[in-house]
């Protein structure tokens, strides 16, 4: 499997070691990017955004009206998550959330800061599933990722898993290559064959974000 940076391949390692961090602008947070597609598309162009994010204090979220999202806090005690038209949101640790992007939402921390697994998607554009996994599994491929999506893989339609370790010992295995040893917020990103046959252990909780676009 390569490494980090640069377009997705079929297989593709992103250590948590090389990202950057983007100071909010209400100083609430930090926000690092670990996938998006298309490749380096800004806030108005992506499909699909995934970004870990370390939230420090209450407050507002930054609309995006068009986009849904999905929340998984992944460290921490956990936010509660007020939305406009909706009943209050608890959002406990390792417990996916999906809400409108475009509503003015705000977020509480329960006790302490948290870490945010945000995966963002463009309405009529890209569409997710976020689990959390313990103990061993298959990882199964996106929608149309399989070997009818064509010679890349899938990566040129946004089509894939990523998988992304998040607490204990996490490996990762497919046909034909080494097994990768994954660290906290260590990610693999998964199209076609491999992502089909990749082969998940963890002592601990891994998720698994399947994606298409």
């Amino acid at each position: 499997m390569n490494g980090a940076g640069g377009e997705l391949g079929p297989s593709h390692i992103l250590r948590a070691a090389g990202r950057t961090a983007v100071a909010w602008r209400n100083g609430g947070g930090v926000t690092r990017e670990v996938a998006v597609h298309p490749p380096g598309a800004g806030w108005d162009t992506f499909d699909w955004r995934v970004s870990l994010a370390e939230v420090t204090a209450d407050g507002p979220y930054s609309p995006l009206p068009g986009v849904r999202r999905i929340l998984t806090v992944v460290a921490g005690a956990g936010t509660e998550l007020t939305v406009p038209g909706v009943s209050r949101l608890r959002a406990d640790r390792y417990r996916p959330l999906a809400f409108p992007g475009g509503a003015a939402t705000a977020g509480r921390l329960l006790d302490g800061p948290v870490v945010n697994l945000n995966v963002m998607l463009r309405e009529g554009r890209a569409r997710a599933t976020v689990e959390m996994v313990r103990g061993s599994r298959r990882v199964a491929a996106g929608p149309g990722s399989g070997a009818g999506s064509g010679t890349d893989g899938g990566r040129s339609a946004g089509q894939g898993v990523l998988v992304m370790a998040l607490e204990g010992r996490t490996r990762l295995s497919a046909p034909g290559e080494p097994v990768v040893a994954l660290e906290r917020f260590d990610a693999v990103w998964l199209a076609g064959a491999r992502a089909a046959a990749a082969e998940l252990g963890t002592d601990g909780v891994a998720a698994v974000v399947t994606l298409s676009a």
